[in-house]
């Protein structure tokens, strides 16, 4: 199973860039989600396009993106931190039908948030959806923020994904007045499919056979979603026994759902008493 982020320079030209694959990853988070065949494409694309982001951050965090709209697809939201630990998950109507992506996800925004230990408040970027695909909505964020010609180009099935970043730096055009057009037209020629088996090395000496490429360590993408009961635990501390209590004497268990990781934490009352000594709480 390969599931990485890579990051290159075009050398001479002052691009730079950036591979990402994934297969038990992607499948993991699609694992028992029953998503329909729009949803999987819109979320692979945002997943690969969040990792391809998050290696370029200059200062290491979590980051959060998230595309908010009234369409079919009401939410989409990718989670990673430093670690390249990968979460995400979908909301959607009932009914999905294939259509283009401003259908799909209808008026809204684009959110991405950086989270870093450095910070005392994480920082946060919204800017309207703007763009006919995933890629150029954000190609448009990269042209706001960055203020670097970017381009995405981004391949996603059930069973794998797989995104090219290219930037162009601020001196490439001293370098090679030309080269911009041309690596672009190059990467164009990546086709959906066919890059899922191949090494970064192999990708991109297909796509920019004649250019000097330098080729960084590769990093590890793993599933971020683990089992974390005391996550939970701490959030009903924070509700507090009162309310807790109510619920439980109301439904006869408290139920938890955590939508990112699609799992479901169900308490029952000893459980409950057991969570509330062990914080130190008393029954008011």
């Amino acid at each position: 199973m390969n599931n990485y982020i890579q990051r290159f320079l075009l050398e001479d030209l002052d691009i730079r860039g950036a591979v990402v694959h994934l297969d038990s990853v992607w499948q993991q988070m699609l694992q028992d989600r029953n998503y329909p065949a729009p949803v999987i494409q819109l979320l692979g694309e945002m997943s690969a396009t969040t990792l391809l982001l998050g290696c370029n951050l200059k200062q290491l965090g979590r980051l959060t993106v998230q595309l908010r709209g009234n369409g079919p697809v009401s939410m989409l939201v990718i989670d990673c931190n430093e670690s390249f630990h990968l979460r995400g998950m979908a909301k959607y109507a009932s009914q999905v039908a294939a259509q283009p992506v401003p259908d799909l996800l209808g008026h809204g925004q684009l959110v991405l948030t950086l989270d870093m230990a450095s910070m005392r408040e994480a920082y946060q970027s919204i800017v309207p959806l703007d763009g006919d695909t995933i890629a150029e909505i954000f190609e448009h964020y990269f042209r706001q923020s960055e203020q670097l010609p970017s381009r995405l180009f981004l391949a996603t099935s059930a069973d794998a994904i797989f995104g090219i970043l290219l930037q162009k730096l601020p001196t490439a055009d001293q370098q090679d007045a030309d080269g911009w057009t041309r690596i672009e037209a190059l990467a164009a020629s990546v086709q959906d499919q066919a890059m899922f088996s191949l090494t970064t090395e192999e990708i991109l000496t297909r796509l920019f056979i004649e250019e000097t490429i330098r080729i960084f360590d590769a990093e590890t993408v793993s599933y971020g979603c683990h089992e974390n009961p005391a996550k939970i635990y701490s959030m009903l501390q924070s509700l507090g026994r009162a309310e807790v209590n109510a619920i439980l004497q109301e439904q006869g268990e408290v139920v938890v759902h955590d939508d990112i990781c699609n799992r479901e934490y169900r308490l029952d009352a000893l459980t409950i008493d057991a969570i509330f000594r062990e914080a130190g709480s008393t029954v008011h």
